[in-house]
């Protein structure tokens, strides 16, 4: 029983996840996988390529409804759920911030989201359309977008995949100056240990598909406090305790 006040966690109770490979064979993606994220908290779900990472987010948003199991979603505030995928998924024929408030529900529409877009380096780019942006600038567009809605619950899906280091290392950065001065429960997928430790309170940590959860590591340091030469001792610490996870 959740004691009063006390918002619900994200909890994730999925039985099995079976789906049919192009050859018809069934293959099973997800077999016994739970884990909870606490409220506020910020969790990465980190696996090798393939595990069902992807499949879990999509059973969670909605998208994936064949499946045996069970999960629920952070209660009380704004219920609302918002996601950032590999890809931006701009509307092409709308500019930076008509992408950014079409996201947000009607009572909402005419929200001051001047500190955001200063807080993303966006504030210059408002009237730009998606094909005037870097793959880096639409990755902040896409981040404005999912923050704007103020959600109960962020869901991140690889969302620096496929940019230089430098520009993803920028970007995670912005996201955690974003995510400290509006924190909501995130669960991001990732395959890259060092952004799950750079960015997280919490790893769960998944095994080869079928995915189940092997284990946690948590990082109880104030992220300020993760310099290189604490990075390289949470990586060993990391591997000490998960040898070969990924």
């Amino acid at each position: 029983m959740q004691p009063v006040g006390v918002a619900a966690p994200l909890r994730v109770d999925i039985a099995e996840k079976t789906f049919r490979s192009a050859e018809g064979v069934p293959v099973t993606a997800l077999q016994d996988l739970s884990f909870e994220v606490r409220q506020g908290e910020f969790a990465c779900l980190l696996g090798p390529s393939g595990c069902g990472k992807t499949t879990t987010l999509r059973i969670l948003l909605g998208v994936d409804t064949d499946f045996s199991g069970s999960f629920q979603l952070p209660q009380g505030g704004s219920n609302r759920i918002a996601a950032v995928f590999q890809e931006p998924t701009l509307l092409p024929w709308r500019t930076v911030e008509q992408n950014v408030r079409l996201a947000l529900p009607k009572t909402m529409r005419n929200a001051d989201l001047d500190r955001l877009f200063d807080s993303l380096g966006l504030a210059g780019m408002r009237s730009l359309f998606p094909s005037e942006l870097s793959l880096g600038l639409a990755r902040r567009a896409a981040l404005a977008r999912a923050f704007a809605t103020e959600p109960a619950v962020l869901f991140l899906d690889e969302p620096f995949v496929s940019l230089d280091e430098p520009t993803a290392e920028r970007l995670r950065h912005l996201l955690l100056s974003v995510w400290s001065a509006r924190p909501t429960t995130a669960l991001m997928v990732t395959h890259n240990l060092r952004e799950a430790l750079m960015l997280s309170d919490r790893i769960i940590v998944l095994s080869p598909r079928p995915a189940h959860v092997i284990g946690y590591f948590d990082v109880r340091l104030p992220r300020h406090n993760r310099s290189p030469q604490v990075m390289s001792d949470l990586l060993r610490s990391f591997h000490q305790k998960f040898p070969g996870a990924v």
